[in-house]
């Protein structure tokens, strides 16, 4: 890059108006649904585009999945299948059951040889994109369920594909960031060639998360590394910024006019930061806050976890790397208010209907297991009145307004 300016100084608290917003807590608390299928963790959820009527998740089974999170019937229940290893939710059953109504299957695609981690859907809703351990990005037909391209000529040369997304008008670019330190910047439109327009390769480490500025051009991509950089990619002007953080970021998260963007870490915080001059605006989780709330209890420091912009921008939520502390393998969501940073809400998510209890081995014995919720996503950008949850379970819990 032409330029570059690094933001590294002492992390600082601004206020924002806490009367800005005086409404009450309507946060969607309630389960709608669960969305059932996976033979494995689930990576990456993520809504179709705007209105946001479906769902698409992608799994450590190498299959990405479509639903429709409205269930066909209320009284629908499920079965499941006990391997060697660990139980899975695989195939519906028509016994009564208290467990939560089934989303609707739609359709399966299935040309990943490894597991999926990000999915990023078109502004059309005609074609989406995922990534994951092939070292390739796959660009997929909706309506057919095959893929139309695949960017790999000389595309990231070592380990996973972490994070891809659309960018530029009309999506006419693809950017992916993957295990091999590097961003890379394809073509769409581009039928001649599958090699990559550009490589950004100032990072020291692997590329976690990426996010795009809104506004249609896609000339700032913001990049999230494992060295604890957010390094921000001016592609016009050759401009980078970067931004220092004291723990390896796993998330990014713009707000929808760009000027803010919400930043997860490894050292569990997640930081609400002001794109214009590197300042830290709210602090949410780790032990506690700048308010002194007690929202301590939310940790981070292990695995990558999602945090996301919620409820037309009115709450931060994110997933557990911990679960709950109880015997029933529940995963928990934690929401905290954006403006004050206090806890909102710290939702038990189910693990499925298979029950409390995993079948461990070949001995046969129940052993504890934790469901790690690892994957957020909120409908319509954040400003609809639903969001879904996955992880370890590989089940999708869907949650709305009751």
């Amino acid at each position: 890059m032409a330029q570059s300016c690094n933001r590294n100084t002492p992390v600082q608290m601004d206020v924002y108006d806490n009367n800005a917003f005086n409404g009450k807590d309507d946060f969607p608390r309630k389960i709608l649904s669960q969305l059932l299928g996976s033979n494995g963790p689930v990576h990456a959820v993520t809504y179709s585009a705007s209105p946001g009527t479906y769902i698409l998740t992608g799994s450590a089974d190498r299959s990405i999945r479509l639903y429709n999170p409205i269930p066909a019937s209320p009284s629908s229940s499920t079965t499941t299948t006990t391997t060697s290893s660990t139980t899975f939710i695989t195939k519906p059953s028509q016994a009564p059951s208290t467990t939560p109504p089934q989303g609707r299957l739609i359709q399966t695609y299935t040309s990943h040889g490894y597991e999926v981690l990000s999915l990023s859907v078109s502004s059309s809703n005609a074609t989406f994109a995922s990534s994951g351990g092939d070292r390739a990005v796959f660009l997929w037909d909706v309506s057919t369920a095959t893929t139309i391209r695949r960017f790999s000529n000389q595309g990231h040369t070592t380990g996973r594909i972490n994070s891809v997304i659309f960018a530029g008008v009309d999506d006419s670019l693809l950017i992916s960031g993957g295990h091999d330190t590097t961003v890379r910047i394809w073509d769409v439109r581009s039928q001649s060639s599958s090699r990559p327009v550009q490589v950004l390769g100032e990072a020291k480490d692997g590329i976690t998360s990426l996010a795009v500025s809104p506004g249609g051009a896609g000339a700032e991509v913001l990049a999230g590394s494992v060295d604890g950089r957010v390094r921000t990619y001016d592609v016009r002007m050759g401009r980078l910024v970067t931004d220092v953080f004291p723990g390896a970021v796993t998330s990014l998260c713009l707000a929808r006019d760009g000027k803010t963007v919400l930043v997860g870490s490894l050292d569990s915080k997640i930081r609400l930061m002001d794109r214009s001059n590197g300042q830290c605006l709210r602090t949410y989780g780790g032990d506690g806050n700048a308010n002194g709330d007690a929202a301590g209890g939310w940790t981070n420091k292990e695995i990558r976890v999602q945090s996301v912009l919620g409820g037309g921008e009115r709450w931060v939520v994110a997933g557990d790397e911990n679960g709950a502390e109880n015997s029933n393998g529940e995963g928990r969501v934690w929401t905290w208010d954006l403006l004050t940073g206090k806890l909102v809400a710290k939702l038990g998510v189910p693990w499925g209907p298979g029950g409390g209890k995993v079948v461990v081995g070949r001995d046969g014995k129940e052993k504890e297991r934790k469901n790690v919720v690892s994957c957020v996503a909120w409908k319509d950008g954040g400003f609809g009145n639903q969001f879904c949850v996955g992880g370890t379970s590989g089940v999708v819990t869907v949650y709305g307004e009751a």
